[in-house]
């Protein structure tokens, strides 16, 4: 899967199969994904994780066709429309009039290299109307090498880096220029 950009260098509006709307059935499984990913993503509860369902711009899921299994989930948040009390959420807020934001996307590992993180941009990017940018974050400690690559390579500019003494934490702010037509 390569990524699908116009003359100018922005990401087109493109969906991938497999990839569907995440319901309240998955939560189960996606707390499961969330936690063993951790320290890449934060630890949810099933409450936290049911909170993003109610909130989320979009909330998708990829299964596996032939047997429905979640092997991997992205949770997207509108800029700045969402009350979401997260220090990496408000320094986008304080950037961008409109933005998409992805808090995490989940891989399992028995997933990776498949292009499913790919096929979660181009789907949440379809509902970028009115949207000028893609953000996300990364962690760079603990370092999440595979996380910085793929950001490189889908063409996000770091725009910035915080760190949280408190957690020890820090992270590398990511924007993605889009076409907002979606």
């Amino acid at each position: 899967m390569d990524l699908l950009c116009d003359v100018a260098g922005t990401v087109n509006s493109v969906t991938g199969p497999g990839i569907r709307p995440a319901t309240s059935d998955d939560l189960v499984r996606l707390v499961e994904l969330n936690n063993a990913a951790v320290p890449a993503v934060n630890y949810l509860t099933l409450d936290e994780m049911a909170r993003f369902l109610r909130v989320a711009h979009r909330f998708l899921v990829a299964e596996v066709p032939e047997d429905g299994t979640v092997t991997a989930f992205l949770v997207g948040l509108d800029g700045p429309e969402c009350s979401y009390d997260s220090l990496n959420y408000e320094y986008f807020c304080d950037r961008y009039d409109r933005f998409l934001y992805v808090d995490r996307i989940v891989v399992d590992p028995v997933a990776w290299g498949r292009g499913l993180a790919q096929g979660f941009y181009r789907a949440f990017v379809t509902s970028a109307a009115g949207h000028t940018h893609l953000c996300a974050e990364v962690n760079t400690v603990p370092r999440n090498e595979r996380s910085l690559d793929f950001h490189q390579r889908f063409g996000f500019k770091a725009i910035g880096e915080r760190s949280d003494e408190g957690t020890g934490k820090a992270v590398r702010m990511f924007a993605l220029e889009i076409s907002g037509d979606g």
